[in-house]
């Protein structure tokens, strides 16, 4: 199966924290639910953590390569670049990426890199994978609440995205 491609300054293991989900899924393809994580009107459907999702550059709301948006997530009001973005296609994985960042002073200051990694595999099932490396004060904290927010809130992303696809392929 595919990896995410980090960048040096965000490879897991040598930041702050860390998060990784991934599910698969049968009777659904990477054409299922690339839409509604390409598009950014479909995440709060999706995804009770994100909002207020506004493009800088006049792109959006569907992301693409160099894309700037600012979101709120996990209450912090998260200004992002897309780094990454390989739109679904047969044969090849889909992939986006953005690095994010909330402004502050080095107590506040939070980094991440949040990828995301859709493939069809064998018999019909989907695999989407999202991770999220961090670096700050607020990264240090994050990796010690329990139960773990970023896991937990990205399950919800992820079976948000799941269950809404199941819903439009089924209308289909």
């Amino acid at each position: 199966m595919q990896a995410i491609i980090w960048p040096d300054d965000y490879l897991p293991g040598t930041t702050d924290n860390f998060a990784s989900n991934e599910v698969i899924v049968a009777r659904l393809s990477v054409a299922d639910v690339w839409p509604l994580l390409a598009d950014t009107t479909a995440w709060p459907t999706c995804y009770s953590n994100a909002s207020d999702i506004v493009f800088h550059d006049g792109t959006g709301p569907v992301l693409s390569a160099g894309a700037r948006f600012r979101f709120t997530t996990f209450g912090f009001p998260v200004e992002a670049e897309v780094t990454e973005f390989v739109p679904a296609a047969a044969g090849q994985p889909a992939r986006v990426a953005w690095h994010g960042w909330v402004e502050g002073d080095a107590k506040s200051r939070l980094d991440v890199h949040h990828a995301w990694l859709l493939e069809d595999l064998p018999g019909g099932r989907v695999r989407v994978l999202t991770q999220e490396t961090q670096k700050g004060t607020p990264a240090v904290e994050l990796a010690k609440t329990r139960p773990n927010p970023m896991i937990n809130g990205h399950q919800e992303w992820l079976d948000g995205l799941i269950e809404s696809a199941q819903k439009i392929s089924k209308a289909k």
